[in-house]
């Protein structure tokens, strides 16, 4: 498996699916040892990292959505939302 990117080179997807591809090929159950424990170690980084991005996604959403809100609480409120939608006048 010397032709594995290096994990930081790697987008979300391409990790799952690399991911996705060492879990499949250990569940065979086909792997010499060496082999496998090397698939489980590679399997264990891509996971770290994987759920590292994930997390930081997430936090920047939350991020996003508080200044959002903080922004959309400034508003005066004849500028905010209608009580009803559109879709309610028809």
């Amino acid at each position: 498996m010397s032709d594995e990117k290096p994990l930081e080179e790697l987008s979300y997807k391409e990790g799952s699916i690399e991911l996705e591809r060492i879990v499949r090929s250990l569940e065979t159950g086909d792997l010499e040892l060496e082999e496998a424990l090397e698939r489980y170690e590679r399997a264990s980084a891509l996971l770290k990292m994987l759920r590292a991005r994930l997390a930081d996604a997430e936090q920047k959403v939350s991020v996003l959505m508080a200044q959002n809100e903080a922004e959309l609480e400034a508003l005066p409120a004849e500028l905010s939302a209608p009580k009803r939608a559109f879709l309610d006048e028809e």
